[in-house]
């Protein structure tokens, strides 16, 4: 099957699982939203930027480096296993230790036991096995849509049911601890090779060198998609915390959706012809048009429509977020198109240029959230949000001019 086939073949089986998860996404969010208030969704939106946050300072880059590198996933899968084990003990560690400060600095003593119940998830993870990759390796997407799919329903099932009894952000907690045990039995069960607990220091410092660009850059990534979350927290509270990201996900899910699923098929499909750049730029240009022919008519219809989506998914509680789920739309629509460049600088093994960019990104959102936010409220932060997302644009241009330029030299 050539290039141009797999990449169609794994693009259909993926969108097939954004279609179908996203659609329980917005099952489980219509339901959610009439059983729990905005100050629930706060709470567990606080624990999940600690989460997020420790999860991105710690990321080692593995599963990057098993699809980048053409040796078998044998080699490597030992010191993986336990180097994930290791790095999900410290990061519950850490949100254990972190919670009370975090509570207190948004002054929700609710949080507390949210955040360290969260502390389970980051454990349980660790324990999941690293040859679940190859499913993305190989482009064996298929698998990669029964697997996925089945933790999703999990997830899903668990956090809705548990709500109907409990009301209360707990039930969403508890969605990802027994949706990330799910995946830790099935990748055990299902997927060879299975891990020992067995590494060599040799090989973690070469996935170190490799991934330090990575970690810099998710870290730069958390805290452009997080700030804003952050300042409204902080400065408005818990229950405009609860609004905003709310707008935030209804906007998200529909667009940056389509540009994952370009991203996670793309990504080791660009990999195979690397080497090749007028092959690679075709192949680029292609998904770049492919992303906005999808991205764009889905951003205005809820540009257009915002009110009566919110009426619809939400109901009237949540009409405040219409002003804003129309400016973090267009939002949506830049960063689909935007971000489609990640999957090739990471095939290229550029991870740099995904750090400088995502720093421009901050310096955009920084420079203008707080003043924003002070005047215009939730509807200002994602003013900000918008300005970062477009400051990088042109630095993103010229790398892309950068990987295209003809020349004689390998990439590294």
């Amino acid at each position: 099957m050539n290039y141009f086939k797999k990449t169609l073949h794994g693009v259909s089986w993926m969108a097939a699982f954004r279609i179908t998860t996203r659609g329980i996404t917005f099952l489980r969010l219509f339901i959610l939203a009439r059983l729990l208030d905005p100050y629930m969704f706060g709470l567990f939106g606080i624990a999940a930027l600690v989460l997020a946050f420790l999860e991105t300072i710690t990321e080692t880059g593995i599963n990057v480096f098993l699809i980048q590198h053409d040796e078998p996933l044998e080699k490597y899968v030992d010191t993986a296993w336990v180097v994930s084990i290791i790095r999900g003990t410290l990061i519950s560690g850490l949100i254990l230790i972190s919670a009370r400060f975090v509570s207190d600095f948004f002054k929700s003593p609710a949080a507390f036991s949210l955040i360290t119940l969260m502390a389970l998830i980051p454990f349980i993870r660790g324990f999941i096995n690293p040859s679940s990759v190859r499913f993305q390796k190989n482009l064996e997407f298929n698998k990669e849509f029964l697997y996925r799919l089945t933790i999703f329903l999990v997830d899903s099932s668990v956090a809705v049911l548990l709500a109907f009894y409990i009301r209360s952000a707990t039930s969403l907690v508890w969605g990802l601890i027994v949706g990330a045990t799910a995946e830790v039995l099935l990748s055990h069960l299902f997927i060879q090779p299975r891990p020992r607990l067995a590494f060599e220091i040799s090989k973690i410092k070469k996935v170190v060198d490799r991934g330090k660009w990575l970690t810099l850059a998710g870290v730069m990534q958390y805290l452009f998609q997080n700030g804003d979350n952050i300042v409204v927290g902080k400065l408005l509270g818990v229950g405009q915390l609860g609004f905003y990201d709310m707008a935030y996900k209804i906007s998200i899910l529909p667009i940056t959706e389509v540009s994952d699923v370009f991203g996670k098929v793309t990504f080791p499909a660009y990999t195979q012809i690397q080497s090749d750049r007028p092959r690679l730029k075709i192949a680029f240009l292609k998904t770049v048009l492919g992303i906005s022919i999808l991205v764009i008519p889905i951003g205005l219809l809820l540009f257009t429509f915002s009110q009566q989506v919110v009426l619809l998914l939400l109901g009237e509680n949540w009409t405040s977020i219409v002003d804003v789920l129309k400016l973090l739309s267009i939002f949506a629509i830049i960063r689909a198109i935007y971000g489609s460049t990640g999957a090739l600088f990471l095939a290229v093994k550029k991870q740099e240029y995904l750090t400088v960019m995502t720093l421009v990104n901050i310096l955009g959102l920084a420079i203008s959230i707080v003043p924003l936010v002070h005047k215009y409220g939730i509807i200002g932060a994602a003013m900000a949000a918008l300005i970062g997302q477009i400051a990088a644009i042109p630095l993103a241009i010229y790398y892309l001019n950068k990987v295209f330029k003809p020349s004689h030299e390998a990439i590294d």
